[in-house]
């Protein structure tokens, strides 16, 4: 792999290792921060919540901005401020502070559009789909590294993974500081057009393409459907088997893990034996069946057996990745990424206020009835997937 590949995985290991890294000290650090205890839980939720809304406003500004001024001094500026941030949620004397400092995390970790953008940037198209997957695959490492560093650090001083952030984020600033050439720079009339800082502009472009609309709100199906294992799997592993908190952690340890094998070894080669398309269809299918079959599960084991199913579901996001970046100029993957990255962000905010309420309101009923529902969730792709190829192909969405 070429050398600034390295360097765009690393920052993307960083970016999910700093996200998980709060998980497990969250509580205990609002029980030290807060003057009301009875409002710990209201307040957990809502700074999950407030990050995942900073994403989504601020992914599409981040992308545009790197397609008009570079990706390398974008992700330069970004990491500055992480690093920043993290420093100033170590110090945070109130939670108030605090918040701040969540809002500031959820607009540098943006920065992840603007990454992939310039992996797209330095990889032929016929190999995009496998360099996708090597992202999910680092995404997956953090998110499996974040929370065992964070409760580890957190045991012995709460505000240790936060300085622990701010070092990797200072790293990762040096290395694109020294090693990432810039990837793209605006030539012609895009280096005289102003970047809009509407972070809704992106979606109002994407109406003037009749094969790229259907595929953008593909993702954001399967952003949604992502959901649902997401807000769940740990939430029904308690209730339903029983798990004890040891079997929770060792099996969320063991979706991130086979998520990112299959991401960083299988993924390519899948696609680039199937197709994109085919590789979409098969990912969307392994994903609802391994919905359905947990619905049924009775065994604390079985939830286990399931998860090759659900690593397999992962080659659809890649492909179809893939085949939008088909659809855009080099000029504009930035505000495509930029795009993605919000819904995937707009997703996170609603998915687990959606997922969980419908859990809460059908357990009278039947616990697996969640489970069915999330799996029906994937139905929604077939017209949007028929519409894209009635469509003629389209041009550049974003000109």
């Amino acid at each position: 792999m070429p050398k600034p590949l390295y360097v765009l995985l690393f920052i993307l290991l960083i970016d999910a290792i700093g996200l998980g890294l709060i998980m497990p000290i969250l509580p205990g650090l609002l029980a030290s921060l807060s003057q009301d205890p009875a409002h710990n839980s209201l307040h957990y939720g809502v700074l999950l919540a407030l990050y995942a809304l900073m994403q989504f406003v601020c992914a599409p500004v981040l992308g545009a901005l790197s397609d008009r001024y570079g990706r390398r001094r974008v992700l330069l500026l970004s990491l500055a401020g992480a690093a920043l941030d993290y420093v100033l949620m170590a110090y945070a004397p109130t939670l108030g502070w605090f918040y701040l400092g969540r809002v500031v995390a959820g607009i540098t970790g943006a920065n992840m559009a603007v990454a992939t953008a310039y992996l797209t940037d330095i990889t032929p198209q016929g190999q995009r789909a496998a360099r996708f997957g090597q992202m999910g695959a680092a995404v997956g490492l953090g998110m499996i590294a974040g929370p065992v560093l964070g409760g580890w650090l957190g045991d012995g001083w709460l505000r240790a993974p936060f300085w622990l952030a701010a070092a990797l984020n200072g790293i990762s600033l040096l290395l694109v500081w020294r090693v990432l050439p810039e990837s793209r720079r605006a030539e012609g009339d895009d280096a005289q057009q102003r970047p809009s800082l509407n972070a809704f502009a992106a979606f109002k472009r994407l109406q003037g393409s009749a094969g790229l609309l259907p595929l953008v709100c593909l993702f954001g199906v399967l952003a949604l459907g992502g959901q649902w294992p997401g807000s769940l799997w740990i939430l029904y592993g308690l209730d339903r088997f029983g798990w004890s908190p040891w079997v929770a952690g060792l099996s969320l340890a063991g979706y991130g893990l086979c998520h990112a094998l299959a991401q960083a070894f299988a993924i390519g080669p899948l696609v680039a034996r199937l197709g994109e398309t085919r590789a979409l269809l098969l990912g969307l299918a392994c994903d609802a069946l391994g919905l359905l079959l947990l619905a049924f599960a009775v065994s604390g084991w079985e939830p286990f057996a399931l998860l090759p199913l659900f690593a397999a579901g992962g080659m659809a996001v890649p492909a179809l990745q893939s085949m939008m970046t088909r659809l855009v100029s080099d000029a504009h993957q930035g505000a495509l990424q930029g795009t993605l990255a919000s819904m995937a962000s707009l997703a996170g905010v609603i998915g687990p206020l959606l997922v969980t309420g419908l859990y809460t309101v059908g357990q009278g009923l039947w616990p697996g009835l969640i489970w069915v529902l999330g799996a029906t969730i994937y139905l929604l792709a077939l017209p949007l997937l028929q519409r894209y190829r009635r469509s003629s192909g389209g041009q550049a969405a974003f000109v």
